[in-house]
């Protein structure tokens, strides 16, 4: 038949043996991605082995976001829980507990029995009854492909006193307004009257000085025709008031505050200053295509005071140092120079400073941050007894971002984390930033973005796929293993497959031997497969086959 026909039915062969494989695992690989509950069970299952309360000093947390970061009530210390973590293939999930100590500028990692499951982009607030107690809700669980997600309905309280978790109830979910009794421990629903907001997620919700709860902008999507999702990012803003005739009656009022608001954007974050003005940081705004979508990320920083209804943008007053020299004209050629370009009336204007960071992997992540006007005085170069901390962590502003964490503590401002996006690369941080309040004078950076801590993986190319498993050096051995292979695949009995080495995990198989799985997944799924789906179908197979193996073993010893 000629050699010809002997290798299409060698491919004949490899696409039965695949299909057979995929058949074999099919069931089982979509049970363990779609039931999360069961994932869920199973880390609550390696928490239960938890049996003590233990505290670790430890190096800064790894990159996340989607976190919590709140404020101790009575002590000098920030409270990190949860978030995520999406490397370019596999999403991690945290449900870790660090503190931040803010005098001793160190952390420490809290391992608590009992924890709450896995989450992100839950909430969490602080109150101080009790010794201090954080109170966590809701929250997101994500598979590790990123696809699927579990929506938390669940209340749990850590008692921070005790370093003890505890559950409190569950109950249904509703787009409805709820009250929690920190006294009964029991829920109560709101019916305000008036026209209140229409559904949405990640809005601004906070108190005002006059107890009332504020709640401006957030996100939502509208079904647009078949298959096709607007979202909308929200900018309206409104006001839940307690009636002053009748005790537990609430009203619904929509206003218009005065003021430089916001420009509309999701993602932003929330604290509270000591005043009870109302911070607001950061996010994104995403333009949306049927068929992309891109994010523009802010780094600014927005004020809005209750009292008199009015949004203010904050206005860094740069270092004192700086403002003494303009005073005394000791300004060096260099500002002279500035301002000769920026013409006769010395107006300052932003400085853009662009930093290229190199990750472990090579790749370079440009980041544009925006220095204040005031911080366009040059400075005197550091003296050599000044701390290198010192010399390089002042003046220098958060880079745009997404989902940080906010937190205050003795008038300062703390900004931890959050996420931006470089082209089709999402870059997660694990960054801390303080400003003072009272004097707003500059940012100061007390944990650098550590670029070896910026993995990312990209999608595997099937053009980089090898002949070099299939072709050997010319010669008899060669044709004859061809031969051989052949009549395998003639009488259809399975390819020899990488066997497993004595004692070796699936991680460890799959690492020495994935190449040859994604081949073999691509061969039988054919060139228009995505990527994502081979790549599912390759680990599947080749967990089938040492789960096989492993089986084998233990039956051959009994």
């Amino acid at each position: 038949m000629g050699k010809k026909g002997k290798k299409e039915k060698k491919g004949r062969g490899a696409e039965k043996t695949a299909a057979k494989m995929e058949k074999k695992v099919s069931k089982r690989s979509r049970k363990e991605e779609e039931d999360l509950e069961a994932l869920i069970a199973h880390f609550q299952t390696l928490d239960a082995k938890k049996t003590q309360v233990t505290e670790t000093p430890c190096s800064p947390p790894t990159p996340r976001l989607n976190a919590s970061l709140s404020a101790h009530p009575e002590k000098d210390e920030l409270i990190l829980f949860g978030g995520e973590y999406f490397n370019g293939q596999k999403t991690f999930m945290y449900n870790e507990l660090y503190i931040y100590s803010i005098r001793k500028d160190t952390w420490t990692k809290v391992d608590i029995p009992g924890p709450p499951p896995r989450r992100c982009a839950h909430q969490a607030v602080v109150v101080p009854q009790g010794g201090g107690q954080l109170w966590v809700f809701g929250g997101e669980f994500a598979s590790p492909d990123g696809e699927q997600f579990y929506h938390y309905k669940d209340l749990w309280v850590l008692h921070l006193a005790t370093k003890t978790w505890e559950q409190i109830r569950d109950y249904i979910y509703y787009s409805d307004v709820y009250t929690f009794s920190l006294d009964t421990f029991l829920w109560s629903k709101l019916s305000p009257s008036g026209p209140g907001p229409t559904p949405r997620s990640g809005c601004l919700m906070a108190v005002t000085p006059q107890g009332s709860i504020a709640i401006y902008g957030g996100y939502s999507k509208q079904r647009v025709k078949k298959d096709v999702d607007k979202g909308t990012q929200h900018s309206d803003m409104f006001l839940l008031k307690p009636e002053e005739a009748g005790e537990g009656k609430w009203t619904w009022t929509r206003i218009n505050p005065s003021g430089v608001k916001p420009t509309p954007r999701s993602g932003f974050s929330v604290a509270m200053a000591p005043n009870h003005q109302i911070l607001f940081f950061g996010g994104v705004c995403d333009e949306e295509e049927e068929e992309s979508l891109e994010g523009s990320f802010f780094n600014d920083l927005y004020v809005y005071d209750a009292a008199r209804s009015r949004w203010f943008t904050a206005q860094l007053k740069g270092p004192k140092s700086d403002k003494k020299k303009r005073r005394r004209g000791k300004v060096e050629e260099q500002e002279g120079a500035t301002e000769q370009e920026n013409g006769a009336t010395g107006a300052p204007e932003p400085l853009e400073v662009i930093k290229e960071v190199v990750a472990e992997d090579g790749t370079v992540i440009t980041i544009k941050q925006v220095l204040a006007p005031s911080g366009l005085v040059p400075q005197a170069p550091p003296k050599p007894e000044d701390s290198a901390v010192e010399a390089s962590s002042a003046g220098q502003e958060p880079c745009p971002r997404s989902n940080a964490m906010l937190a205050v503590k003795h008038g300062l401002l703390y900004v931890y984390g959050g996420m931006f996006e470089a082209g089709d690369r999402q870059v997660t941080l694990s960054d801390l930033y303080c400003l003072d309040l009272h004097k707003m004078e500059e940012w100061r950076t007390l944990v650098e973005m550590d670029p070896k801590s910026q993995e990312w993986l990209e999608e595997t190319d099937s053009e980089e796929d090898s002949s070099s498993d299939e072709e050997g050096a010319e010669g008899g051995d060669k044709d004859q293993e061809e031969d051989s292979s052949e009549d395998s695949a003639e009488e259809g009995a399975d390819p020899q497959h990488p066997e497993v080495a004595p004692g070796e995990q699936y991680e460890e198989y799959l690492s020495r031997t994935e190449q040859y799985w994604l081949k073999l997944a691509r061969n039988h799924m054919g060139p228009d497969a995505k990527e994502k789906k081979v790549l599912k179908v390759a680990q599947a197979m080749a967990k089938a086959f040492i789960d096989d193996a492993v089986q084998d073993i233990a039956q051959a010893k009994h």
